[in-house]
């Protein structure tokens, strides 16, 4: 007797309650955008700028020692990495500690330095401090800049592949829905007040991946279910295939879900934002690729002369036990 995440031969009406989901999910909309211009995000040391200190000891770089060492001295965002220096000399161990502005100031003052110089060498009396580099303002402002463009061109260029792909009617489906996703995802990180950092661009960009690459499979069943079956209302169709994709859908979220719970409890503050956003993002996006994306193709219309074979769909692995 195998384990079944979704019944086999399920028969649902995706489209019972759209009315509900939709106005849901426009109001989740509204209050991130709401949330976004009142409360806004917390921004971490990428964007607001601040002081980089590198290091060099004989010891092996232990990230958390170094973070209870700086502990007492209330720095706010602290970042430490430990990193690969080719100057360095034969033996040593390298590590990048990254500390947000202080009261305003572009860089900390010489007093703060000689404080955390201090403090880690209590730890590690054999450290040593190469560089002390800041980041100000205007390198923060031209990241910024730079990652609101990625993820503008991301979502573009799922745009025009969809398109091409398929129809533009999936096309406007699938890119409203990736805007969906992240548009919750930043008015999460506004509520919650999570720091939001390069990491949490990283991860953006793999939610809209994630959740095109969902879509993309309900799509890809879709158009074969409208050359089979050409005088079926739209509206079953897309509930057909949504149904017949729904194993291979649960099993792909279940599993990544498993993987990153676990790298959310063990895992540490380091990779904790980055985690959270992808286990928001897995959970969002699975909704919206069934409740968003499908319900504007509805709406929408597709033509149904499809007079091409479907040779190249790629839903071979949709109906695999979950």
């Amino acid at each position: 007797m195998r384990l079944r995440l979704v019944p086999q031969n399920t028969n649902i009406d995706f489209f019972r309650f759209w009315k509900v989901f939709a106005g849901l999910s426009v109001l989740a909309m509204a209050a991130s955008v709401v949330l976004f211009f009142t409360v806004g995000l917390n921004f971490g040391i990428d964007f607001l700028g601040g002081t980089t200190i590198r290091t060099a000891s004989v010891q092996t770089v232990d990230v958390g020692a170094y973070r209870q060492a700086l502990a007492p001295l209330n720095l706010g965002d602290v970042s430490i990495t430990e990193v690969f220096d080719a100057a360095a000399s034969a033996g040593q161990h390298v590590s990048q500690i990254r500390i947000q502005e202080q009261g305003g100031d572009e860089s900390i003052t010489p007093e703060v330095i000689a404080q955390i110089e201090a403090a880690l060498q209590t730890f590690d009396p054999s450290i040593t401090f190469p560089s002390v580099e800041s980041v100000g303002p205007k390198v923060s402002g031209e990241l910024v800049q730079v990652a609101v463009l990625s993820v503008v061109l991301a979502i573009a260029a799922c745009l025009i592949y969809i398109w091409l792909r398929f129809e533009w009617q999936f096309s406007v489906g699938a890119v409203l829905s990736l805007v969906h996703d992240v548009t919750l995802t930043i008015g999460v990180f506004c509520m919650l007040q999570i720091r939001f950092d390069l990491t949490i661009i990283a991860a953006l960009l793999t939610i809209i991946g994630y959740s095109l690459n969902d879509t993309v499979v309900v799509f890809d069943r879709v158009r074969e279910n409208l050359r089979r079956f050409k005088k079926m209302e739209l509206r079953d169709v897309l509930n057909l295939s949504i149904n017949e994709t729904l194993s291979r859908t649960t099993m792909t979220s279940f599993t990544t879900l498993i993987a990153l719970i676990a790298m959310f409890t063990l895992g540490g503050d380091v990779i904790r934002g980055f985690v959270f956003a992808m286990i928001w993002g897995i959970v969002v996006g699975t909704y919206s690729s069934i409740f968003i994306a499908s319900t504007i193709v509805l709406k929408l219309g597709v033509k149904r002369d499809w007079s091409k074979p479907s040779a190249g769909a790629g839903t071979q692995y949709a109906n695999i036990d979950a």
